[in-house]
């Protein structure tokens, strides 16, 4: 649907309304045909809103338009589609005829009323269809008419000149207001002829026109002391409207005296909390002229400021002066106001004189703190008394409420110390220290001596530098490493750490290893340590048959003036590697590379012993348990080799159709990972005749006799009474121990031993010695170094038993130190270390679990020799 936009005028051909129909001259047709043929040109062009112009003050029931038309309906759509009206503005001044579709005027229109002086009045309407719903805006513009006369305020004006007044002086005049606007508002004045007085328009802003009086000539109140003009308001509408004010001059006498105040300076005080419509003074002045000339009238001076005239109030006819605004003393503590008496003469007669007002501050203003400097970075060893920051403190009251206080918080570091009016320096009060509090946040409280006081709190940010006070320290005092021997050269062995609480280079750590000898050589040679980052790397591929355990010292220095440091021990401890080949020692001649040659008579039974192979590891643990088997042999059914202890035996006897040379091919390894092993060839000869060098007892405890059965039992008495006694003895040793331990808190034998347990700070020295097949550990301390006092329980590789040493510990710790080497040394074994909380030196438990599940705990009191 199209939206026409067109403007419909006061055509009468066209409605038949009142007020809309004019005369059609030459011109008015030329303008016609020209709006009709842009209003087609319009229709073919432009897809706008339906608008509509009409005049105001149309009668009800005017056509404004056919609305249905202009929006393409018909007239059975206006009923069927419920074409309705609704207005904007709130006021239902439009309603549609339903039975031709047009547009009328429902109420009353003044364009006065809905626009005022807009020179643009537009009323929009929404007209709303159904079937299918749509909604159309539709403007009708309502067009001002001539309809209402220029008016001025007063219908009288009365103007007072004086008879002195000179010629050519002016006097404004009202100006007139016309409701209507654009040609049909107010476009001159007119004032009747005069001998005295003529009339000038002044243009002002806002196209504006402002009639002024001119005195022509001076006026003489003896000839004429009354004088009446008519003053006349001309709009521009067609027909013309006016609107009239009379002017009545009266000429008055000439004033000669003016008003005079009782004081030429007045001078009063008042509080700053003052409320509005407070008494402040009265003026009076006395003018000794009579009638008008006499009456005063009060004001304040011409060129009184704003902040005056914001603030005070005076009486125009009383003189009295009150407050009307809100004094501040910050602001202004005292005003100057001129003060102006006025006569009601012709001319005006004026009297001045000069009040004082005098502002008392209240306490309403809480104190400012001010940093004169900016705080300083404090060192933490700063002694006391050293300047952080300069402050100040203001209040802008005055007196005592102007008066301010500093305080600290309880506690603070720091003290506030006076320098000068209201000037304060923050100074240390005592010893900082950074890495405690790094930063301060110092709470300043300034409090004015008002009452009641006001306050006001302000933070100080204050950064404390470091100074190297504190020395590195690592994360541990000592540090245990196992490394497995044969290493790369060059591998990380341990990473060492170690913090400074300081900042900064301070903080800044460097390791270093101190020179110290492992084996008279020094320790440099074995390892070096990163600088940096504290990793310690191997420069030697250790050999645990040649070292078994040493200790570096490793220092962390920082980078402070002076430099910190401090040291820690590292316990390096090298855990043997299955690198070593069992060695044969027996028969001594398979070591030369050559044959074992053994002879064997070929009357041996079974179970003869031929021959015994020894060998031994120098490794160390399951790395040296060595185990023996029968590789090869010329009659592998005549002969067999113990697993454990190499003893090379008969499984049958000989018969006559073995060979008389037999060659044996033994195979010793080792219980390493991976297996290392050795071989030796044993070969034995048989000969007839040949005398057994090599006692069977096997053979002849088979063969008991009466006398060896006697002998047994004889034997098994005697072990039975040692083994009583023994555990007797034991038993009655323990006992007394556990008593002398509770009364005096040790149990020694000797006050030598006791001595010894007593002191932990006994050098203490580990063995871990090799015998052969059999292996023990040896740890002495302090004078058992020379006394080798110790408990040996040693056992062969092939007895499923572990092997130990037992000494006497000279104290708890000294004890762990065993066991660490205990468990590097027999990885597969786990030993364990429990005190017994009988006495104050308590005695020992020392347990070991080996692979073979079995357990042994040995009970260990210091007891000297015993």
């Amino acid at each position: 649907m199209a939206i026409i936009c067109f403007s419909i005028t006061s055509m009468g051909n066209n409605y038949n309304a009142p007020g809309m129909t004019k005369t059609i001259g030459y011109r008015d047709w030329r303008w016609q045909a020209l709006w009709w043929h842009n209003f087609f040109l319009l229709w073919s062009t432009i897809n706008g809103q339906t608008r509509y112009s009409i005049p105001e003050e149309l009668k009800q029931g005017s056509v404004v338009g056919n609305l249905a038309k202009d929006l393409g309906l018909g007239l059975s759509e206006i009923f069927d589609r419920k074409l309705r009206v609704a207005s904007e503005a709130g006021e239902q001044y439009f309603s549609v005829d339903a039975g031709k579709g047009e547009l009328v005027v429902n109420d009353r229109i003044d364009r006065e009323a809905l626009c005022g002086q807009s020179a643009s009045c537009v009323l929009t309407l929404q007209v709303v269809v159904d079937k299918p719903l749509q909604l159309h805006r539709v403007e009708v513009e309502i067009q001002d008419i001539n309809d209402n006369s220029p008016r001025f305020p007063s219908q009288e004006i009365t103007l007072q000149i004086a008879e002195s007044t000179a010629a050519g002086a002016r006097f404004p005049l009202e100006i007139a207001q016309d409701l209507d606007v654009g040609v049909n508002s107010v476009r001159s004045y007119t004032l009747n002829k005069d001998d005295f007085f003529s009339l000038k328009i002044k243009d002002v802003s806002g196209g504006r026109k402002v009639p002024e009086l001119v005195l022509s000539k001076s006026v003489d109140r003896e000839k004429k002391p009354i004088h009446q003009l008519q003053l006349t308001a001309i709009d521009g509408g067609n027909p013309v409207k006016s609107g009239t004010s009379l002017i009545t001059i009266n000429v008055l006498d000439n004033n000669d005296n003016f008003p005079v105040f009782e004081k030429n300076v007045y001078k009063v005080s008042i509080s700053e909390s003052s409320i509005q419509g407070a008494f402040i003074l009265k003026l009076t002045a006395k003018d000794i002229d009579e009638g008008p000339n006499g009456e005063v009238e009060y004001s304040f001076g011409t060129h009184t400021p704003d902040n005056v005239l914001s603030v005070f109030d005076i009486d125009s006819s009383t003189g009295e002066i009150r407050l009307i605004g809100k004094l501040d003393f910050e602001t202004n503590a005292n005003y100057e106001i001129d003060i102006c008496a006025r006569d009601k003469g012709t001319p005006r007669m004026e009297g001045h004189c000069t009040l004082h007002i005098e502002v008392l501050d209240v306490n309403d203003n809480a104190p400012s703190i001010f940093l004169t400097s900016q705080p300083n970075f404090v060192p933490e060893d700063a002694p006391s008394g050293t300047v952080v920051a300069l402050i100040s403190a203001r209040d802008l009251d005055s007196g005592d409420n102007g008066k301010v206080t500093l305080q600290l918080p309880r506690g603070s570091p720091f003290n506030l110390k006076p320098s000068f009016s209201d000037n304060y320096a923050l100074v240390t009060g005592g010893a900082l220290d950074r890495e405690s509090f790094s930063e301060h946040n110092v709470e300043i409280t300034a409090i004015d001596s008002g009452s009641p006081p006001l306050s006001t709190k302000k933070t100080i940010h204050v950064s404390i530098t470091d100074v190297n006070d504190n020395p590195p320290v690592f994360t541990q005092p000592s540090y245990n490493v196992y490394l497995k021997e044969n290493g790369v050269l060059g591998s990380i062995l341990y990473s060492v750490s170690a913090s400074d609480l300081d900042f900064g280079e301070n903080a800044k750590i460097s390791y270093s290893i101190l020179d110290s000898k492992v084996q008279d050589v020094s320790v440099s040679s074995y390892v070096y340590i990163n600088s940096d980052n504290g990793s310690i790397y191997s420069m030697h591929s250790f050999d645990y048959e040649k070292l078994k355990v040493f200790q570096i010292q490793v220092q962390a220095k920082d980078q402070g003036s002076p430099s910190l440091s401090s040291n820690a021990t590292v316990h390096v401890f090298i855990l043997d590697q299955n690198d070593n080949a069992p060695a044969v020692i027996y028969p001594s001649s398979a070591a030369l590379g050559s044959l074992s040659h053994q002879r064997m008579p070929r009357s041996a039974k079974a179970g003869h012993l031929v021959t015994k192979v020894t060998a031994v590891d120098a490794d160390s643990g399951h790395n040296a348990w060595i185990s023996y088997k029968l590789a090869e042999a010329t009659d592998a059914s005549l002969f067999t080799v113990n697993l454990y202890t190499g003893e090379v035996r008969t499984k049958r006897a000989v018969s006559e159709q073995d060979d008389s040379s037999q060659r044996l091919l033994i195979e010793i390894q080792d219980d390493g990972e991976p297996v290392q092993s050795a071989t030796v060839t044993v070969s034995i000869l048989l000969e007839d005749g040949l005398h057994e060098p090599i006692l069977d007892l096997r053979q002849k405890v088979s063969e008991p006799s009466k006398k060896t059965g006697r002998i047994t039992l004889y034997l098994i008495l005697s072990l039975a009474s040692v083994s009583v006694l023994s555990l007797l003895t034991f038993l009655i040793l323990a006992v007394k121990c556990m008593r002398n331990s509770r009364s005096s808190g040790s149990c020694c034998m000797r006050r030598s031993d006791c001595d010894d347990y007593k002191n932990p700070n006994r050098n203490l020295q580990i063995q871990l010695n090799t015998d052969g097949p059999i292996k023990y550990v040896e740890v002495l301390g302090g004078d058992m170094l020379s006394q080798s006092q110790s408990f040996r329980s040693c056992m062969s590789p092939m007895s499923e038993y572990s092997d130990f040493t037992l000494i006497k510990p000279s104290s708890t710790n000294d004890f762990k130190e065993v066991i660490s080497v205990l468990d590097a040394s027999l990885p597969d074994s786990t030993w364990t270390f429990e005190s017994q909380q009988v006495s104050r030196k308590p005695p020992l438990i020392l347990k070991m679990n080996n692979k073979k599940k079995k357990t042994f705990s040995f009970l260990l009191f210091s007891t000297g020799n015993t």
